[in-house]
């Protein structure tokens, strides 16, 4: 099998050398994102729920009581927030948004090589077709075609195998993106709602500023 896949990369061609480079790619940044989230997601509900618990009988919280959580991005918008000296209302807002901000191009790692290769692999695929069916042309040769037929389904063999594997690298691509993205418009509904909830406990305990 591992023989088969050899012959298949080379009977693709040079196109073959950059998907394959995509496809490595996205298989890390798959594995890297996908680690990221499920470390994230399995960890935040529960740093939530104690915060909040513990918040509501104890607004004094320092930015020092959240250290053992700062990995997380919320944690780390709650100790921005905290660490302000005796902020107002509206200094203890800002504070949440301005974190919240500088926490998305974190979340969203990687989106543009992702969107990059889903867009290139469907064209280096193209490249490959092309240059495959000229390959099989430049073999035609009426007077002889017989003696060029090796030549010609190898051309026609590139052009369906570049095809083919820059249409799965772009599927897969696309796939583990719309996952990726998923979380992200989730993330950014529990950042609002989270943020929502400590701004209100704080304005209940400090309304007066």
């Amino acid at each position: 099998m591992e023989t088969n896949i050899i012959k298949t990369f080379q009977a693709g061609g040079l196109v073959m050398w950059p998907l394959l480079l995509f496809s490595i790619v996205i298989v890390a940044l798959s594995i890297e994102r996908s680690f990221f989230w499920w470390k994230t997601i399995s960890r935040q509900k529960n740093f939530v729920q104690r915060f909040f618990l513990r918040y509501r009988q104890y607004p004094q919280l320092q930015p020092h009581d959240l250290e053992q959580e700062q990995d997380l991005p919320l944690a780390r918008i709650f100790m921005a927030a905290l660490g302000l000296p005796q902020p107002t209302t509206e200094e203890f807002r800002l504070a949440l948004e301005t974190e919240s901000q500088a926490e998305l191009p974190g979340l969203n790692r990687f989106a543009e090589i992702f969107d990059s290769v889903i867009t290139l692999s469907p064209l280096l695929g193209l490249l490959g077709t092309v240059t495959g069916l000229m390959n099989s042309f430049a073999s035609l040769n009426i007077g002889n075609a017989g003696a060029n037929a090796t030549n010609i389904s190898a051309g026609i063999g590139e052009a369906l195998i570049t095809t083919a594997t820059g249409l799965i690298v772009a599927i897969f691509a696309s796939i583990m993106a719309s996952f990726f993205r998923s979380f992200y418009q989730r993330q950014l509904i529990f950042f609002q709602e989270y943020c929502g909830q400590i701004e209100l406990i704080y304005r209940m305990h400090y309304g007066q500023k």
